[in-house]
């Protein structure tokens, strides 16, 4: 896309890209607030019911898991929070279950599309354009170095304050499967994740005419809450991450790097956990 940053080598470059002045000011400048009282009732009727279904609804889950949490005997970094958890003893009917869990997260991707292209918004105008894929690869790997380590940092450092549950990040048994599940999981995250959090919320609130920084702030708490199941570390962690990840598409308009930065990120964390866990005491 013209104006699109340039990967380098340098970390200023990084930073330009995420230039909340440049960013606020190109995301203003696209989709225009609808003016219609009648369509404008409609958008925020979908959006809603949107977010009842999706993540919103997880939000509030992962709340009341960390008041659980706290109101539980054992301290916070004494309790586990488990991901893609086993859900039968019969290896074929837990790969079915997990095979449903991949197929909604497709489900929640995909949905924001349907409903973008009937207001006249196809996947191109969201960001989602596979042009250039060497610089869209290079600065999902830009990103994900920006993310993964401070956030490794932070768990780590949240868990030895007792303020984040431990996370246990694949509860899958030793199977053929398990690889295969742990990385369409991760992909499925980051698709719906992305798709959804990032470019539909971004899009619906600019035409609504939400402000600039309140449509950030929504998008980098949305994503924050549903992950406040893992503890206050995990919620912080990912919040930050939302404003990184926003201020990324405000600025470009480029979904795919975020996409496969959130899938790079999971997948380490999926497989790594797989495969370090049993051999570490500090995961």
């Amino acid at each position: 896309m013209s104006g699109s940053p340039r990967p380098a080598s340098d970390a200023g470059a990084l930073r330009r890209a995420l230039s909340p002045h440049a960013a606020i000011a190109r995301y203003a400048s696209r989709f225009d607030p609808v003016t219609d009282p009648r369509v404008r009732r409609l958008l925020v009727a979908e959006l809603v019911v949107v977010l009842l279904v999706t993540f919103g609804l997880s939000g509030a889950y992962a709340v009341l898991d960390l008041v659980s949490a706290l109101l539980a005997p054992a301290d916070l970094a004494d309790q586990t929070a488990a991901l893609n958890v086993s859900r039968s003893e019969h290896t074929w009917l837990d790969l079915a279950y997990q095979a449903l869990g991949v197929l909604r997260l497709l489900a929640w991707a995909l949905l924001p599309l349907v409903l973008l292209a009937h207001s006249g918004i196809r996947a191109r105008g969201l960001g989602l354009v596979w042009d250039r894929p060497g610089r869209q690869v290079a600065w999902a790997l830009a990103l994900t170095a920006v993310i993964g380590v401070p956030g490794l940092a932070l768990y780590l450092g949240a868990v030895a304050a007792g303020v984040n549950l431990q996370v246990a990040a694949s509860g899958l048994g030793e199977t053929w499967w398990r690889p295969v599940v742990l990385v369409l999981s991760a992909a499925g995250n980051g698709a719906a994740e992305e798709i959804l959090v990032v470019g539909y919320l971004l899009v619906r609130l600019r035409q609504l005419g939400l402000p600039p920084w309140l449509a950030l702030a929504a998008s980098a708490l949305l994503r924050g809450s549903y992950h406040l199941y893992q503890g206050f570390g995990g919620g912080l962690g990912n919040l930050a991450m939302g404003v990184v990840f926003a201020l990324w598409w405000m600025r470009t308009r480029r979904l795919w790097p975020l996409v496969l930065a959130h899938t790079l990120l999971d997948v380490i964390a999926f497989l790594g956990y797989a495969a370090l866990a049993p051999h570490v005491s500090w995961l």
